[in-house]
């Protein structure tokens, strides 16, 4: 049954793969010539596989791309740029200034092409003047903790940078802007992925300081973000249009796994909000095989390590425990790209056997998911999902199978 979890898991996976994804794109509607030069941004994730899969099929004057640490290589006639996820560091300052000089350099007479990924966000910085590096990290860091879904934190983000919300179309005007996006958010609302640098913001400074401020960050935050986001905006003009194409989601990893194993029950309830909640609802799921798909959120209560997908696994198991279900199982929940929060492991994979492991370890498994640490829980059952770096991210995918015997 484990195998068969992380089969399925896999097919998944491989629906998400971001050359793929291009290629079919261009296939479907190639790109014209531009009378002028070519520049190509990537950023996210996925950036590496997007940026060879095109430059297959164009020929480009400059290529900028900006990925994690964990999937950085070299890409001919490229230029790679590596920096921090999911707290921005120096390199991704370095980066964003990189990214706003080839756009400032672009012409009528040329053309820009965007390759946008999940983990753009982090990856990219360009704080807005008066805003630091580390302002903007520790912004991040009481967002990931608060327990916000990605639209809420990319709405904070995109006010706080000169890339995000359009900026970049802004920049690279008056060049005209193709961009080819890999959704790693659910329901692949353009604005949201990567904090939408080429589509129009979430919304605006003063809806940024009532999400703050209903959600207990405001006062914790740094003076600089509070004095930028409490000043009146100015008008900026209507933003340039560019042509936006959605090229891979995690709709369409859903339906591979659905394809990969037929029998099995797709959910239209996705796997959104808190964390607890998402894994009550799994456990109220009958015998057979579930797919599901979705970002959960983790409220940060403890000093523990782990992940959403981690601590969703554990939950499962413990749910599964008070339920008393019955007869062999096993839950997967994992993260597309490989990486589930501060961590190596991509999520957990958990069966009827899993928390009697963790005792057995000397653990308490409440203990631990009290302290958010779901990963060493995990780690003492050897139940951990680890994928390694995978090259994409369409936000995460889990399996449930329970037997029909």
């Amino acid at each position: 049954m484990r195998r068969e979890a992380q089969r399925i898991f896999r097919a998944g996976l491989a629906a998400a793969d971001p050359a793929v994804a291009v290629r079919a794109s261009l296939d479907s509607s190639p790109l014209p010539e531009p009378p002028g030069r070519t520049f190509v941004v990537a950023v996210g994730k996925a950036a590496i596989g997007m940026a060879q899969a095109l430059c297959e099929r164009i020929k480009a004057d400059e290529v900028a791309i900006v990925t994690n640490y964990e999937n950085a290589q070299e890409v001919p006639g490229a230029r790679v740029l590596a920096a921090g996820h999911p707290v921005p560091d120096e390199n991704g300052l370095k980066a964003g200034e990189a990214v706003i000089g080839l756009l400032e350099r672009a012409g009528p007479d040329d053309r820009v092409i965007a390759l946008i990924s999940g983990g753009g966000s982090a990856l990219l910085p360009a704080p807005v003047e008066g805003v630091s590096l580390a302002d903007k990290a520790e912004v991040n860091r009481l967002l990931l903790g608060a327990g916000l879904d990605i639209t809420a934190m990319n709405l904070v983000r995109q006010q706080l940078s000169r890339l995000k919300g359009g900026g970049f179309l802004r920049l690279a005007a008056p060049a005209p802007v193709t961009a080819l996006i890999l959704s790693d958010v659910v329901g692949d609302d353009l604005r949201v992925i990567a904090s939408g640098p080429t589509v129009a913001p979430i919304g605006s400074r003063a809806e940024a300081v009532v999400l703050l401020k209903e959600a207990d960050v405001w006062e914790r935050l740094p003076g600089s973000v509070r004095r930028h986001l409490s000043a009146p905006e100015s008008p900026a003009g209507p933003l340039p249009e560019a042509e936006n194409r959605l090229v891979g989601s995690n709709a369409r990893s859903v339906a591979a796994m659905k394809a990969a194993a037929p029998e099995a029950a797709v959910h239209p309830e996705l796997l959104v909000g808190d964390v607890a909640e998402a894994a009550a609802v799994i456990a109220g799921k009958g015998r057979g095989v579930h797919l599901f798909g979705g970002e959960t959120t983790v409220r940060l209560r403890g000093r523990g390590m782990g992940g959403r997908n981690q601590e969703l696994a554990l939950r499962v198991a413990l749910e599964a425990e008070a339920r008393g279900w019955q007869g062999p199982w096993v839950f997967l929940s994992g993260g597309t790209d490989g990486r589930d929060g501060p961590t190596d492991a991509a999520g957990g994979l958990v069966d009827g056997g899993t928390l009697a492991a963790i005792r057995a370890s000397g653990a308490d498994p409440r203990a631990l998911l009290a302290e958010n640490d779901s990963y060493h829980a995990l780690k003492a059952a050897g139940a951990l999902l680890m994928t390694g770096p995978t090259g994409t991210n369409v936000a995460d995918l889990q399996v449930l199978i329970r037997s029909t015997g």
